[in-house]
């Protein structure tokens, strides 16, 4: 008969038939199972790799959290890095084992974001183009939108794989090696502004909400230095949906919510899809490096525009 507490790998697990958080449907035992069950493939994505996570509390909005959580086990390790926000240094979790998943699942951690670098190599291991639909849009748009990365990476000598974001859209992520974060970065934005000019209709790379209109936006920020949610992570919405490994030939008939902490177990077996959907790590060519440096950092174009237009406004109040 399954108990409110459990002990796995040394983790007392408690409130495992308690529900995990405000309308995700779902238990805590139900994301913990789904941790256990993909260890095996999650923790290679995790380890080594400064940790963000996302957790959930009954009767609370779910959080971000960075910081390694009060109350740590001595053999949970972790790593000092600088955060922004915070205006201080905090200690980051590495994951790089079954005992520390399952104890953040404990946590009731739902999502697992990483860095594409390594705490023992800056060089980023890969990138991404991530992929978000207008509100209310059929993911059809983003399927062909996903397509249009396909093309303009072929184009650039370039291969990748594709999961589900488990929210809304699509990773399209090709590893790489041999280029430092800025040049990553800079060929994530040539990439994101090659596919927009294979179809400005559908895609786009506005970074402002309001001038998307109704095109998929091809984001290139998560690239370099940011983090992307790892391939088997669930996701905060309700049933706790899971980003999902697709092949090219199968995207046409996915959708983000298909897989979920319930069904993830039976539908991938022991397989492990992502792991075998990626290319080898490809060099980055260095045209595309070079046109990305003169293309602008998109937060950063975004955030001058509204100081431009909020001054632009101002002097036409006073006149």
């Amino acid at each position: 008969m399954a108990t409110e507490h459990e002990e796995r790998d040394g983790v007392r697990l408690s409130s495992l038939d308690s529900p995990l958080g405000d309308g995700l449907e779902v238990t805590k035992r139900q994301l913990v199972d789904h941790l256990d069950a993909f260890a095996d493939r999650l923790v290679p994505l995790l380890a080594g790799r400064p940790l963000t996570i996302k957790r959930v509390r009954p009767g609370a909005d779910p959080f971000i959290q960075r910081d390694v959580p009060k109350g740590a086990p001595d053999w949970v390790r972790t790593v000092a890095t600088w955060s922004d926000r915070a205006r201080r240094e905090v200690h980051q979790v590495l994951c790089d084992d079954r005992r520390t998943l399952l104890w953040l699942g404990n946590q009731r951690a739902v999502e697992f974001h990483v860095p594409f670098s390594r705490v023992d190599d800056e060089h980023p291991t890969g990138l991404v183009l991530d992929l978000d639909p207008p509100d209310g849009a059929d993911f059809d748009v983003v399927v062909r939108t996903a397509q249009l990365c396909r093309q303009a990476l072929a184009d650039a000598g370039l291969t990748a794989a594709v999961k589900t974001s488990g929210s809304s859209g699509v990773h399209v992520v090709v590893p790489v090696h041999g280029s430092p974060a800025e040049d990553v970065a800079a060929a994530t934005r040539a990439l994101a502004a090659r596919a927009e000019r294979l179809d400005p209709e559908l895609a786009t790379t506005q970074y402002v909400v309001a001038e998307r209109g109704d095109r998929v936006f091809v984001d290139s920020t998560r690239s370099g230095r940011g983090t992307i949610a790892a391939a088997y992570s669930p996701r905060v919405r309700p049933g706790l949906p899971v980003s999902a490994p697709v092949g090219w030939d199968g995207l046409a008939g996915v959708r983000p919510g298909d897989v979920t902490v319930r069904t993830a177990a039976d539908r991938y077996g022991d397989t492990d899809p992502w792991a075998a959907s990626l290319p080898e790590p490809q060099l980055l060519p260095a045209d595309l490096v070079a046109e990305g440096h003169t293309i602008p950092i998109a937060r950063v174009a975004a955030m001058h525009e509204g100081k431009r237009r909020a001054r632009a406004k101002a002097a036409a109040s006073g006149d």
